[in-house]
């Protein structure tokens, strides 16, 4: 009696923690077969796979295609900073080919269903139902950081959606257009078919307008003459993150992959951690294999491939005389890791020339790489930056390639080390000094050969063959964009970068870098890049005068330990005469105004520019063209304006302005915040080293970055009100309300609709190289949605 008594106490005690279990969700029998590539797809892409892309997929459950939505979720975490150990890499369509695999590899089904006829208990549609009855999102939703579930079953799914009642899918998004939700339940009582096998085929076959131009570059790259082998080999671990585009007309893209099999036959991935590891087979070969899921921008980096390229190829790599007889070489670590031993027989100017044509999708690697979130990348750098390359014939790496062999042991990365470096040994790694004596070496070298100095011409101007001679970098916190051109106002810094130098930013954050090493791999790639970064700076800093170059370095290094920079300069004069206070200046502009051919169009940003003398303009006084509303950004991006007490309230480091304009095309402008840091030698607590009184803002017409976090949307007739309040912003209540009528947070009911708007002028802006956008980053504040109606 006092045992039931006991238990009956105890039920009473624990009745209000006992979790519900979710009720099945009613479907109704659908009156048609629902096609999921017609119906369900298009869905999925517009809702949810703007969060559910890439490494950052909350749970790891991609649905940019339908290998990914079968493949399901999985509680193991890809960004883990204190991974002691490197975990199994989860690359789909890469490490398992599946169900079954995925299974074993401890990913479940978010689309099964076990409830009785007539009803769907499967994880996607509860979640999805969930939203549909809880459709407000109150709280501050920053998703990454926030309590998302990666629930497995019933039971952990009521626990989370009970304690967290505002949190179903999309998450922190308005909720699916009832008409949408019962194509996605009924197509889950369907059993959640995928492509039919005639459309998988259709899919994953490259189309007929691309199947010369495969087989051409395909017997290309597996010939078996050992100068054809070491080309298709270097060139495969510089384009493995390629999206490839040939020039036929035809839409789809391709991967580079190794294979087992030749050509013509089923394709066997060789599937290895990185490009250069040891494919443990007697013969690669070098495969396309079409890319058939959803495109991301933020991981869509194109390099077109086309009857010049093959002729361009040829030139650099099959007709030279290399510097020794071409051979084949092995697969060992300390080899293959270090590109200036495995390449070695080929030419630097060859190789430095490839790199040169495509500089800009090099530098997209590192900005959009493997790290897809890119803290480990992207903390190392400044907020906004451009960036020039040093002249083949004026880069003494390329003009005496014994100095690259002498130098071939301090060239060694760390990523030697694999994904697994212990921390002590990271620390205590010869990496560091190597790099700082082939730093010095390097300077002395120039020094030697150049005392006088370097001109305009040891900058490369580009050729025929160049996408861009410069480019501008932006750092949108944990995501970056690099843009062809010199965006934006005077950088606070810039780099010139050389062939051993691009090399190796390449291959230690790109071909080397393992988003599932442990913490001390990342840690060892992240002060890698520190001393890169310092070269980078301290090349551009050789070509200014020698007086101010340590003043000027020393200036980008607020605060931090100016010693351990190991900062060198070449110590030799300069060829360039200046005349202004501010040679920072004078030499960007002689290189961009005098220097560089006019056919790549390359200018100044007319709106954001400040040339020597020019004073930030006044609001207009009315509002008729795209200048003037372009002059009102400027305006409003001043020094001291209440502009930045907005992007620090509302956390936006990219946004998007749409203008709506009466009979004429509406005008996209992306705003651009550039957050000041005293330095970026730190490795914790960046926030110590900002200073928001600092930031400036760039307006850019058309779209900047792949993860807008906040969106404007503004009629013509209120830009006056609208201007006004990005001046004069302020916590008020009164301002607070002007803000809704403009902005549009995560849980606004519009946000669906102005996200399609944008999305849809972006791939009609750039059809080719455009994705769809990630809103992972989007902000939303639970204190309002705008108001605006909108047509």
């Amino acid at each position: 009696m006092k045992r039931l008594f006991f238990y009956f106490l105890l039920f009473l005690l624990l009745g209000g923690c006992v979790t519900k279990i979710l009720a099945p969700i009613q479907v109704p029998t659908p009156d048609h077969y629902i096609d999921y590539l017609s119906e369900v797809k298009p869905i999925l892409d517009n809702r949810c796979v703007v969060c559910h892309s890439c490494y950052n997929s909350p749970c790891q459950l991609k649905l940019s295609s339908y290998e990914g939505l079968d493949r399901g979720a999985t509680k193991k975490a890809i960004y883990n900073a204190a991974r002691l150990k490197s975990m199994d890499p989860t690359r789909l369509f890469t490490d398992a080919m599946s169900t079954e695999e995925w299974r074993n590899k401890e990913f479940f089904s978010v689309t099964d269903n076990t409830a009785p006829d007539g009803s769907n208990n499967s994880i996607l549609l509860q979640l999805i139902s969930h939203k549909m009855e809880n459709p407000v999102s109150t709280g501050d939703y920053f998703p990454e950081a926030s309590d998302i579930t990666c629930a497995e079953n019933e039971k952990q799914l009521a626990g989370y959606l009970e304690k967290h009642p505002n949190r179903g899918m999309p998450f922190g998004f308005p909720p699916l257009k009832q008409k949408e939700f019962d194509t996605i339940a009924s197509w889950l009582m369907q059993g959640a078919h995928g492509p039919t096998p005639e459309q998988q085929k259709k899919l994953s076959n490259a189309p007929a307008a691309d199947e010369k131009i495969i087989a051409k570059w395909e017997t290309f790259f597996n010939q078996h003459s050992p100068k054809h082998r070491m080309t298709a080999r270097y060139l495969y671990e510089h384009l493995f993150l390629a999206h490839i585009k040939f020039d036929t007309g035809s839409p789809a893209f391709y991967e580079l992959v190794r294979s087992r099999t030749p050509p013509g036959q089923s394709l066997e991935l060789v599937a290895t951690v990185r490009p250069y590891d040891d494919p443990e087979t007697d013969f690669v070969f070098y495969r396309f294999r079409r890319i058939h899921s959803t495109i991301v921008h933020k991981t869509h980096m194109v390099f077109e491939l086309n009857d010049a390229d093959f002729t361009r190829i040829n030139e650099l790599f099959i007709e030279p005389e290399w510097l020794q007889e071409p051979h084949e070489v092995g697969y060992d670590t300390a080899l293959s890791a270090n590109p200036f031993v495995a390449f070695a027989q080929i030419p630097p100017r060859s190789r430095y020339q490839f790199l040169l044509d495509q500089a800009h999708y090099i530098i997209m690697t590192f900005i959009r790489g493997p790290v897809c979130k890119g803290q480990i990348a992207l903390n190392v750098i400044h907020d906004h930056f451009w960036v020039m390359f040093q002249d083949p014939d004026h880069d003494l790496s390329v003009k005496y390639p014994g100095f690259l062999k002498l130098q071939q042991d301090n060239l060694k990365m760390p990523i030697e080390m694999g994904s697994d470096s212990k921390i002590f040994k990271v620390l205590a790694s010869r990496h560091h000094d190597a790099a700082k004596a082939y730093y010095h070496a390097r300077q002395d070298f120039y020094m030697a050969h150049y005392y006088d100095g370097l001109g305009l011409d040891a900058i490369w101007k580009g050729n025929d063959k160049s996408d861009a001679p410069v480019l501008t970098v932006f750092r949108h916190f944990d995501s970056a964009s690099v843009h062809r051109g010199v965006l934006g106002d005077l950088p606070r810094t810039m780099w010139v970068i050389d062939y051993p130098l691009l090399e190796r930013i390449y291959y230690a954050l790109v071909a080397g870098f393992d988003v599932y090493g442990n913490v001390g791999h990342q840690l060892a790639v992240r002060l890698y890049m520190d001393a890169l970064r310092v070269e980078g700076e301290s090349y551009f800093l050789d070509f200014l005068p020698s007086d101010i170059r340590e003043s000027t370095m020393r200036e980008w290094y607020q605060g931090a330990d100016f010693k351990n920079l190991k900062y060198q300069t070449a110590g030799m004069g300069t060829q360039i005469d200046y005349v202004s206070s501010n040679p920072k200046q004078e030499f960007i502009e002689k290189v961009i105004n005098e220097y560089l051919p006019g056919e790549f169009g390359i200018r100044f940003d007319p709106v954001n520019y400040m040339e020597a003398g020019r004073s930030y303009p006044s609001l207009p006084e009315q509002y008729v063209s795209n200048q003037d509303f372009l002059q009102a950004f400027h305006a409003a991006s001043r020094p001291g304006t209440n502009l930045f007490r907005l992007v620090q309230d509302h956390n936006i480091n990219v946004g998007l302005v749409r203008i709506r304009i009466l009979d004429e095309e509406d005008l996209v402008v992306s705003i651009v915040i550039n957050r000041w840091h005293d330095n970026v030698a730190y490795m914790f607590s960046e926030k110590n080293t900002l200073n928001p009184a600092k930031d400036n803002a760039d307006f850019i017409e058309g779209f900047i970055g792949s993860y807008p976090n906040f969106f404007f949307d503004v009629r013509k007739d209120d830009l006056p009100d609208f201007f006004d309040m990005l001046v004069n912003f302020d916590d008020s209540e009164e301002m607070l309300e002007r803000i809704k009528k403009y902005s549009i947070n995560r849980a606004d009911p519009k946000l669906w609709e102005a996200y399609d708007w944008l999305q849809a002028r972006f791939l009609q802006q750039e059809p080719v190289t455009g994705g769809l956008f990630d809103l992972n980053r989007y902000y939303h504040r639970a204190t309002g949605n705008s108001t605006i109606e909108r047509e």
